[in-house]
């Protein structure tokens, strides 16, 4: 079982930037494509950003339409680490943040929640206007 801890989720102004990190004590995730996904409240959970693992290929990253241009996935496997800069945040982009892993091909992604194998518990970000 793979075990996921998001952190640095925050209230923040809207225009501000802010950085999510997702690790794992106990497994390494260098050959899972990791993905983050968001909640907010009354609504379903949605795909934010997805990166693959390498595999020898480069890596490969997706985005919600509605975070492109302002967040960029990336990952730190010596770190064992998945991290979300977001910036220019906007009081939409308020949810509770998670991060999943999945098994997927190298080089790929899914922008799928069903393809996800495990979640972490999630951190809240809080934009206000």
């Amino acid at each position: 079982q793979v075990q996921l801890v998001e952190s640095g989720g925050a209230l923040v102004q809207a225009g501000d930037s802010l950085r999510l990190s997702c690790t794992a004590s106990r497994h390494s995730l260098s050959t899972y494509a990791m993905g983050w996904f968001r909640q907010a409240p009354g609504k379903e959970r949605e795909f934010v950003a997805a990166i693959s693992w390498s595999g020898g290929m480069p890596y490969y990253a997706d985005y919600a339409d509605s975070v492109k241009g302002r967040f960029t996935i990336s990952r730190d496997n010596a770190n064992n680490t998945v991290y979300l800069q977001m910036n220019s945040l906007k009081p939409e982009d308020t949810a509770v943040y998670y991060c999943a892993a999945a098994w997927v091909v190298a080089g790929r992604v899914s922008v799928e929640r069903r393809d996800y194998e495990y979640w972490g518990r999630g951190t809240q970000v809080t934009v206000a206007s």
